[in-house]
């Protein structure tokens, strides 16, 4: 095996063990202050979506099939977006302090965060996950592993996003109504 898919396989490890850490972390915390859940199995759909993109990634990641030439570029391409996206991810955990919870779920003295990336678009924690999946499977220099890793996780996440906004807008009303005209899920100005 090759040490830069040892590398691939150690930060993807690492990735999940900070988000099973933040988690448990978090369930400790929580359980008293939760009003009303609203997940309706997103969460198991995500992860689900999550796995057969990591499946597929690494399947095609270890075929000739699809394979860049340019290992060591698109190696490092990847390894930037993984750094990229994870910082993305934790300054967005960080803002929502409190707020932050990993089921679709309205807390005690629940309140609407609009500062930092939140200030421009409604989801940059799911952004930065994304960022996170794609530079795995770019990492690997193989373009069916982009797209076998971007598909499945992109799909988890539009779901989960629908259920999430259903709730808000459910529990906030017209302020989360409002929020959505000015803001975009993903991508800033554009989705």
């Amino acid at each position: 095996m090759d040490i830069k898919l040892i590398i691939i396989i150690a930060f993807s490890y690492l990735y999940a063990i900070f988000e099973i850490f933040m988690g448990v972390m978090q369930r400790s915390k929580r359980t008293k202050d939760i009003v009303k859940k609203g997940d309706k199995a997103s969460i198991w759909i995500l992860f689900l979506f999550i796995a057969i993109g990591y499946f597929l990634a690494f399947r095609f990641g270890m075929t000739r099939l699809g394979r860049i030439y340019y290992w060591n570029t698109f190696f490092s391409i990847g390894a930037f977006m993984v750094i990229a996206g994870m910082i993305i991810r934790i300054i967005s955990i960080l803002t929502l302090k409190q707020h932050f919870t990993y089921t679709v779920t309205k807390i005690e003295g629940h309140e609407l965060i609009e500062t930092g990336f939140y200030k421009y678009i409604r989801h940059p924690g799911y952004l930065g996950q994304l960022i996170i999946f794609t530079g795995v499977a770019v990492s690997m220099s193989n373009w069916l592993s982009v797209i076998g890793m971007f598909i499945p996780c992109f799909l988890g996440f539009i779901y989960r996003i629908r259920v999430e906004e259903r709730f808000m807008t459910e529990q906030l009303g017209q302020k989360y109504l409002d929020y959505q005209k000015r803001t975009k899920r993903l991508i800033p100005k554009i989705y």
